[in-house]
């Protein structure tokens, strides 16, 4: 139901890490949806936390962060960094950076340690709510009862400043040949109205791991429009020739 938040002109995933490696890029897993609507500008940073539970039963827990920002045109900043281990006190690489405006519908990923850059104009509109979230809606859920999941309405709270609609999704999972205990996969989300963005997402299946999103710092003031703009001597992948001045 809302499972998948991957689009052409969204935040893309900082996903859990590949156990053996102590810096990774990111896999598939829930994400925050930077929406780019025009008139609300904020800038923030996201906190991210995942545990990854290894084939022996072990966890490989790794975390990183990444700064977003949105103009009053609706231009979104999203950067991606590797994922470190938690003991790890370095910061984190930033290896892409996502731009994208939804009046020309021009989505742009620049990649920092090459000095180059990729656009493409996206065929529809963007989306204005994080996909598939209606249910987080400050009214109340709004999408029909999913047979197999538990819905429970968190109420509201004020995070960063603002007030946030909380859902629970449980979800179980029955246990294999009818011997030992029902798995719980649950999903946490905190969505701001006024920002139309979730505050937090917590998952959490016992399989795989758990990850959690936190939005922390925001300003809501006119973020710096340089953020929104391709480097001056940036190259298009595949190309020798810089970005114009």
């Amino acid at each position: 139901m809302h499972r998948q938040f991957l689009l052409p002109f969204a935040a893309w995933l900082i996903g859990l890490a590949i156990a053996t490696t102590p810096c990774a890029r990111a896999q598939a897993g829930p994400d925050i949806f930077v929406t780019p609507i025009p008139g609300s500008p904020f800038s923030a940073v996201i906190n991210v936390e995942r545990s990854m539970v290894r084939p022996d039963g072990s966890a490989a827990n790794v975390k990183t962060f990444r700064n977003i920002a949105r103009d009053s045109k609706g231009r979104i900043y999203n950067e991606g960094r590797n994922l470190v281990p938690v003991s790890d006190s370095s910061t984190p690489q930033v290896f892409r950076i996502h731009l994208y405006d939804p009046q020309t519908r021009l989505s742009t990923f620049l990649f920092p340690s090459e000095h180059t850059y990729s656009a493409r104009t996206v065929n529809r509109p963007p989306a204005t709510v994080p996909p598939a979230l209606l249910q987080a809606s400050p009214s109340g859920p709004t999408l029909p009862q999913n047979d197999f999941a538990k819905e429970e309405d968190l109420g509201t709270r004020e995070i960063e400043g603002v007030q946030a609609h909380g859902v629970l999704e449980t979800q179980p999972i029955p246990a294999e040949n009818g011997s030992g205990k029902d798995i719980i996969v649950t999903d946490e989300y905190w969505y701001s109205a006024e920002l139309r963005i979730n505050l937090i997402i917590k998952h959490n299946d016992p399989r795989s791991g758990s990850a959690t999103l936190t939005v922390a710092h925001v300003t809501r003031t006119e973020p710096d429009p340089a953020l929104f703009e391709i480097p001056a001597g940036y190259k298009p992948a595949g190309s020798g020739k810089p970005a114009p001045e």
